[in-house]
């Protein structure tokens, strides 16, 4: 902390340096200057949190300094050191935001209680200043956050009320005058490996280029946002009248090839729809985006999904389930690529393969490996922990066109059976790491909606096993975990007197106000609004 000393007279200034027990006040330099115009630009080169001025001094007097500070440095505390008793001295100074008029000559116990005032009152400031600047960046960080919500909430039919568009309508995220509108829906899942691995640590950046892509070309004609509830998804509501939304589409492909190198396929809505339709016109981009055929495919643009697909078949309980399962039990690395090899030239026999129907079997292929371990276990009767084995994850294996890729399937396949194989050979226990992923991952979204069944999933372990060892790790269970960090959220952005506790509790996850409030009075033993009125008083 510095202080600056303000007189016209050196010996003054000399004494007051001598006098002020400067280190118990926490000040560690003292700067001077011999009049108001020295001492501005002292006071703009060196930044002082305390000036000790006097009244009476050539070229600009202490009543120009004070002006001065209370215009340009309201944050300086200002102390007046005068051998002049005069009302109107005393009063200017007041007026100014003066904290104390000491007369000369000074004593020793006067100015160490005034500055010891100026140095409390200023602390107490910087600390408000601080908070406030805390909660600033972390509104301006939460306000993306916010707003994708919102319009989430309008595409998934989660929030219908009227509320819900007047608000999009205040923040300008959607014009008062649009009466129809179009959807289109694009996933980052679509993408070839090669660019998925280019954002393997750094999907916001991948979404923040995309939507970036999308923003500048739609411009006043429509909006893009990210779809909260499917991560890497992102959702386009076009209401521009002077060209079809496939033409913007194309555009906008075209500037994806230039900055990424890569198209992205969407599903658009089949129709123009009323605002309070969204939901319906969304449902229909998705159906089109997921339903698109992998084997063909000569557009990026997907208006209807096509029929079901014929000859493709559930893997469980088949004969190519038989020679997985066989492969796997026999670890035999030749076995299981003749199996994956087969299974492979028989699908690109078919006349084509939608996404939807791609997926079923990545889910299968998470459930089989455990259904075959089950029924080892009950031949055997000797029991194996599948709560403790990881899965390897398994990413679309797409070409740059988002077709399928043939090589890149089986060797996924491979690698599937030779997880599986180790699972039901070497039944063994997890690293502790996980656990801690676990923890990083509900730091990183706890606005979002996240379930035991959720995590399990994303971790490819049981529910029973993550809820003990992360109890086991954390003291505490991870939905208490993820509950104590919601509401630190919170309380920082209760700080806002602006923000309603309904968006408070929406932005830290909670859809529910009572609820919200029900875990908050539970965590800090009061209700989300006593502590906001503790805070504001």
């Amino acid at each position: 902390m510095k202080a600056l000393i303000v007189d016209d007279e050196l010996h003054v200034r000399d004494a007051i340096n001598l006098l002020a027990n400067w280190q118990k006040h926490g000040i560690t330099e003292v700067l001077q200057a011999s009049n108001g115009e020295e001492a501005m630009d002292i006071i703009e080169r060196y930044s002082p949190q305390i000036v000790m001025t006097d009244m009476r001094m050539p070229r600009k007097d202490g009543c120009e300094l004070l002006s001065w500070l209370q215009a340009h440095r309201p944050d300086i505390k200002a102390l007046v050191i005068s051998g002049y008793d005069d009302f109107q001295l005393v009063r200017h100074a007041i007026r100014h935001g003066g904290l104390d008029y000491i007369l000369k000559p000074v004593e020793p116990g006067a100015l160490d209680e005034a500055l010891n005032k100026a140095v409390s009152a200023w602390r107490n400031e910087e600390q408000s200043r601080q908070q406030v600047t805390r909660l600033n960046i972390e509104m301006n960080q939460m306000k993306p956050l916010y707003d994708d919500q919102l319009l989430t909430d309008l595409v998934t039919g989660h929030n219908t009320g009227k509320h819900l568009l007047v608000e999009l309508q205040e923040r300008s995220l959607i014009p008062a005058s649009i009466t129809y509108c179009t959807a289109a829906v694009l996933s980052n899942a679509h993408f070839d490996e090669q660019l998925q691995q280019k954002f393997r640590n750094r999907r916001h950046l991948l979404d923040f280029a995309l939507i970036n892509i999308c923003s500048e070309l739609l411009k006043n004609t429509g909006i893009a946002f990210r779809n909260l509830d499917k991560p890497g998804e992102i959702v386009i509501l076009y209401w521009g009248q002077s060209r079809p939304l496939n033409a913007v589409l194309e555009d906008i492909n075209s500037g994806m090839n230039n900055t990424l190198h890569r198209r992205a396929h969407f599903g658009i809505s089949k129709r123009e729809v009323i605002i309070t339709e969204i939901p319906r016109a969304y449902a229909e981009a998705t159906d089109a985006l997921w339903s698109r055929d992998l084997l063909n495919s000569e557009s990026y643009i997907h208006e209807e999904a096509p029929r079901d697909h014929a000859g493709i078949h559930s893997l469980r309980n088949t004969p190519q389930e038989e020679k997985f399962r066989l492969a796997a039990f026999s670890g035999a690395a030749e076995q299981m690529e003749s199996a994956a090899q087969q299974w492979i030239d028989e699908i690109f026999t078919s006349r084509s393969l939608s996404l939807k129907q791609l997926l079923e079997w990545i889910k299968e292929w998470d459930s089989m490996p455990r259904h075959w371990s089950e029924q080892d276990t009950a031949s055997n009767h000797k029991a194996i922990d599948n709560s403790e084995v990881e899965l390897p994850s398994i990413s679309l294996p797409l070409n740059e066109y988002g077709l399928l890729d043939r090589e890149y399937w089986r060797r996924q396949i491979v690698s599937r059976l030779l997880a599986a194989s180790r699972m039901l050979i070497h039944a063994h226990s997890k690293d502790i790491h996980i656990i801690h992923d676990i923890a990083k991952y509900l730091e990183q979204h706890y606005s979002e909606e996240i379930s035991l069944q959720d995590i399990s999933s994303r971790f490819f372990l049981s529910r029973e096993y993550i809820s003990r060892k992360f109890k086991q790790e954390f003291g505490v269970t991870v939905l208490d975990y993820l509950s104590s960090i919601r509401i630190e959220k919170a309380k920082l952005l209760l700080m806002n007197p602006h923000l309603r506790i309904i968006q408070v509790a929406e932005m830290v996850g909670y859809h529910d106000e009572k609820y919200f409030s029900k875990v908050f009075k539970k965590l800090e033993g009061r209700t989300p609004n006593d502590y906001r009125k503790e805070y504001i008083l």
